[in-house]
C-alpha cells in the first residue's frame, strides 16, 4: 500500500493511498460472505453461493462498489494510525482509481489538529486578585444567615416591596381563559421579578382582596410572545421579620456562643473562597496567557460544526421549554441572534484551541496518564455529578467516550503541572501559594470560582471525598476496570471540541 500526505493548510491535509488488489482480499471476503447470505439462487444453500455465480446474480460493479465501501475505512484508519496523522471529525472521500484485479487508489481530506510552535514555558507568570474579606462581606454572609431565620408576620396594610403575598392569577387572551392560565394561592416576594412582567407593579399598593388588571408577555406554551390581560388579586400580605443580631442569634443559627465569633468564623470562610477564586483565576489566566501569545489556526468547518450542534440542541431546549428565540431574546440580556451566534462562536474558537496548546504542551513534555490518574478522574467526576463511580464508568464505555476522557485527563494533568512552575502574585504584589490546591488539580481541573462560602465548601469536600473513594469501595474493581480499558485505548484519536 502507498500513501502520501499533503498538507492544504495548516489545519488540512490530503492523503493520497493506492491499495494493491491483494490486499482486498479481506474486505472482498467479508462482502461474499454478506451476499452469500442475503442472495437466494436455486440450487445453492445460503451462504454456500459460490463468488463467481455470486458476481454474475447481482453484477460485478455492484460487487466492487461494496468493497469498496468496506474496504476504505479500514485503509483510511490505517494510514492515519501509521502516520500519527491527529485527525478531526470525518473525511471527504474521493475514489480516483478502481481498476478490477489492479488497484483501488482513493484521496481523503481532513481537518487535522496544527502544529504548533511553543514559546519559552520555564518563565510563566500571571497575577491575581487580592484575598481581601471587608466588613461589608461579612454582613452579607451574616443578613443571608438572618433571612433564613426570619419570620412571616400578617400585616393590615397595602402591599410594599419585600413583603410576602399570597396571589390569585388568572390569564385571558382575546377573552378567553388560557389553558393551565389560571393559579389559587401562589406565595411570592413582592419586589423579586421572578414570575412575570408588571405583575410588581400591579400588587404593589393593593391590600388583602383588592384586585388589579395588567397586561404581560406570555413566555412560555403555545402562545409565547403574545400579549395576556392578567387579573392578581391579593389574598393576604405578610412582612419578613428578621432576628436582633445578637449573641443569642449567634447561639441559634450557629455552633457559635456569641456574634463576635460568628463573624470571625465567617471571615475565615470566606477567606477560604477567595483562595479557591484564585486558584481558578490563576488557571484561567494562565490559558489566556497561552492561547494568546501562541498562535493556534482553528479549522472552520469544526468551528461551524459544533456552532451547529449547539444552536440545534439549545433550540430543542427551548422546544421543551415552550419557547422560540424571540421570546428567549426578550428574557436574556443577549440583543440579537447575531449576537448568540458571535458569542458561541468567540467560545468555541477559545475552548479548541485551548485543546490544542495542552495537546501540544503533553506531548513536548511527553505527559502521560496512569490508571490511577484515570481512576481519580473517574470517581472526582462521578461525586461532581451526584452518582456512584460504577455509574459514570458505565456512562463513560455506553456512550464511546473513553478516548475522550483519556485526552481530557492528560489536559488537565499537563495544565496543573504548568499550575506549578508559574509564579503567582496577588495584585499586591505578594506571592500565591496554591499548594493547598495543587494535589487536586493533579487529579481534577481546578475547583470552580464559588459563589458563596457554601459552595467553595462543598467544592472542597467534592475532591475530599473524591479521593478517599479513590482507594476504597466496592466500585474500585469497576473504576480500575474503565481504567485500563481507557489507557488501552489512549493511542487513538481523542478529541473533545475536535471530536468527529
Amino acid at each position: 500500500m502507498k500513501s502520501t500526505i499533503e498538507e492544504l493548510g495548516p489545519t488540512r491535509v490530503r492523503m493520497a493511498i493506492e491499495v494493491p488488489w491483494g490486499d482486498l482480499d479481506h474486505a472482498f471476503g467479508e462482502v461474499y460472505k454478506e451476499l452469500g447470505r442475503q442472495v437466494r439462487v436455486p440450487g445453492f444453500r445460503p451462504g454456500k453461493v459460490p463468488n463467481r455465480v455470486l458476481d454474475t446474480r447481482i453484477g460485478r460493479p455492484l460487487v466492487l462498489e461494496q468493497v469498496v465501501q468496506h474496504a476504505i475505512p479500514e485503509v483510511y484508519s490505517e494510514v492515519v494510525r501509521e502516520n500519527q496523522v491527529r485527525v478531526l471529525g470525518q473525511p471527504d472521500i474521493e475514489v480516483t482509481r478502481l481498476d478490477d484485479n489492479d488497484t483501488l487508489a482513493f484521496t481523503a481530506e481532513v481537518d487535522v489538529a496544527p502544529k504548533l510552535e511553543l514559546p519559552d514555558l520555564d518563565s510563566l507568570a500571571v497575577t491575581v486578585d487580592d484575598v481581601e474579606v471587608t466588613d461589608e462581606e461579612i454582613d452579607q454572609q451574616v443578613t443571608v444567615m438572618r433571612e433564613r431565620f426570619a419570620m412571616l408576620t400578617a400585616v393590615e396594610r397595602p402591599v410594599e416591596d419585600g413583603d410576602f403575598v399570597s396571589i390569585d392569577l388568572e390569564a385571558k387572551l382575546d377573552g378567553e381563559v388560557l389553558e393551565d392560565g389560571s393559579t389559587t394561592g401562589m406565595s411570592y416576594e413582592v419586589g423579586s421579578g421572578s414570575l412575570m412582567e408588571g405583575l410588581d407593579d400591579a400588587v404593589r399598593g393593593l391590600s388583602a382582596e383588592e384586585s388589579k388588571t395588567f397586561q404581560t408577555a406570555l413566555l412560555q406554551g403555545p402562545n409565547a410572545g403574545e400579549t395576556a390581560e392578567v387579573t392578581v388579586t391579593v389574598r393576604s400580605v405578610k412582612t419578613k421579620e428578621l432576628p436582633e443580631l445578637d449573641d443569642d442569634f449567634a447561639s441559634t443559627a450557629s455552633e457559635f456562643d456569641t456574634l463576635e465569633e460568628l463573624r470571625d468564623d465567617v471571615r475565615t470562610r470566606l477567606g477560604r473562597t477567595k483562595v479557591l477564586q484564585q486558584g481558578a483565576q490563576a488557571r484561567d489566566k494562565l490559558v489566556e496567557h497561552l492561547i494568546t501569545t501562541i498562535e493556534v489556526p482553528v479549522p472552520e468547518t469544526l468551528v461551524e460544526r459544533e456552532v451547529e450542534w449547539r444552536n440545534n440542541a439549545f433550540e430543542q431546549q427551548l422546544a421543551q421549554a415552550g419557547m422560540d428565540w424571540d421570546t428567549f431574546l426578550k428574557m436574556s440580556d443577549v440583543a440579537s441572534r447575531e449576537d448568540y451566534d458571535a458569542d458561541q462562536r468567540k467560545n468555541i474558537e477559545e475552548a479548541v484551541k485551548t485543546q490544542f496548546v495542552l495537546d501540544a504542551i503533553a506531548d513536548a513534555r511527553e505527559v502521560t496518564v496512569d490508571n490511577d490518574d484515570l481512576s481519580a478522574q473517574v470517581v472526582a467526576q462521578a461525586q461532581r455529578n451526584r452518582m456512584s463511580p460504577e455509574q459514570y464508568a458505565q456512562q463513560l464505555q455506553q456512550g464511546g467516550n473513553i478516548a475522550e476522557f483519556v485526552a481530557d485527563v492528560r489536559r488537565t494533568k499537563t495544565l496543573a503541572q504548568l499550575l506549578e512552575q508559574t509564579t503567582i502574585t496577588d495584585a499586591s504584589g505578594n506571592p500565591v501559594d496554591l499548594e493547598a490546591l495543587r494535589p487536586k488539580t493533579a487529579q481534577a481541573p481546578a475547583a470552580p470560582a464559588a459563589e458563596d462560602d457554601a459552595a467553595a465548601d462543598e467544592a472542597v469536600a467534592d475532591d475530599a471525598v473524591a479521593d478517599d473513594a479513590a482507594d476504597e469501595g466496592p466500585e474500585a474493581e469497576v473504576v480500575d476496570a474503565v481504567a485500563v480499558e481507557a489507557a488501552e485505548g489512549a493511542t487513538e484519536d481523542t478529541e473533545d471540541v475536535t471530536k468527529g
